[in-house]
């Protein structure tokens, strides 16, 4: 399993990125986080991924190949766990994201992918 977890800090706050992602992992709230439209996001993932069979409310696969990802949501976060995913598949997982604003932050590195990093 690979994981991707992805949130939007608000104007003029940035945090530890490692202490948000435990915090959030633990489904805990972290102040200085933006509250996202869940609801919009996953529609929108799964417009993207239309091609692939929706398991259940929060699980696609690939039925055309390898691959299967799960979504977890908290009100300011959403996790995606990777299973057999591809990386240009993780890639389009994590543009869907930047539309609404939220980087990648990749546990597994661990970095967090956007300006302050750049």
């Amino acid at each position: 399993m690979y994981e991707l977890l992805f949130w939007r800090y608000l104007e003029e706050i940035y945090l530890n990125n490692q202490e948000v992602y435990e915090a959030l992992v633990e489904k805990e709230e972290v102040e200085g986080l933006a509250v996202l439209q869940i609801d919009v996001i996953v529609n929108r993932i799964n417009s993207v991924f239309s091609e692939w069979e929706r398991v259940d409310e929060n699980s696609w696969k690939n039925p055309k190949g390898k691959g299967a990802f799960q979504i977890t949501t908290t009100p300011q976060s959403v996790k995606i766990d990777c299973y057999g995913t591809e990386g240009k598949t993780m890639n389009k997982l994590a543009d869907v994201m930047e539309e609404f604003k939220c980087p990648l932050y990749d546990p597994q590195v661990p970095v967090r992918y956007d300006e302050m990093n750049e």
